[in-house]
């Protein structure tokens, strides 16, 4: 069990992109999560020394966007400072590619948008991951990204699907998954619903209803699995608070 005073946050890019189920699993485990909008204007609810855990989470811009978004630098800059101080991380498709920038190589666009849902496997290190492992071997993962990172420098390659990597850990501390462990069937609703005008959503999608109606029906199981997923990464930063 967590202590009772155990306190993460949640590093939020866009109101329909939030913790999801991750902030059921920290409520589960004792976990105050408080939930920062990062636009470059907002300060965080506390100091960033006040938390066990730092988790950052997607949007719909992308990693090398920061003439259009500012900000951007500002996070990879702070997510480098919080790995540089051994701060417990977990970051989320936008989240995991701009961790893995602060690292280095940076992010770029992946040859095959993943809209859906995608088969992933897990690397021989990656089963033996107190986060990942219990996934393996493989699994079937929601996505909706047309970025991808790449191997942080020094990294270890934890899962990947037929398209890109979908997950790596830097150090003992930090995890990057590309893939949606987080989201909650309202907000895949209105990513499915958001890209029905994209001409890439639209070759890769095809039948947008039926991708609602196979979403709707896979997301009990799907949220078990990302609840599963975010305790383990708590329980692992606890044992570096």
């Amino acid at each position: 069990m967590a202590k009772e005073e155990s306190r993460a946050l949640a590093i939020v890019f866009e109101r329909d992109a939030g913790p999801g189920v991750f902030a059921q699993a920290s409520g589960a485990r004792g976990v105050d999560l408080d939930s920062w909008i990062f636009d470059g204007r907002t300060a965080a609810p506390r100091e960033l020394n006040g938390y066990d855990a730092v988790l950052v989470f997607g949007g719909s811009m992308h990693p090398d966007q920061e003439d259009a978004y500012p900000w951007l630098a500002e996070a990879k800059a702070l997510l480098r400072e919080l790995l540089g101080r051994g701060t417990p991380l977990l970051g989320v498709c936008l989240g995991g590619q701009l961790l893995a920038d602060a690292v280095g190589p940076p992010s770029r666009r992946a040859r095959e948008p993943e809209l859906g849902w995608y088969e992933v496997e897990l690397t021989p290190e990656g089963k033996s991951d107190p986060v990942l492992g219990p996934l393996a071997p493989r699994f079937t993962a929601f996505e909706w990204h047309r970025h991808e990172f790449r191997l942080p420098r020094g990294g270890i390659p934890l899962a990947k699907s037929a398209v890109c990597l979908q997950a790596y850990r830097v150090g003992d501390t930090a995890w990057g998954i590309q893939f949606h462990a987080e989201v909650t069937p309202e907000d895949a609703d209105a990513w499915i619903q958001d890209d029905r005008e994209k001409q890439d959503a639209t070759r890769i999608v095809g039948d947008f209803d039926a991708m609602r109606k196979r979403t709707r029906a896979a997301m009990g199981t799907w949220n078990e699995l990302g609840r599963g997923l975010c305790d383990r990464f708590l329980a692992a930063a606890a044992t570096r608070a």
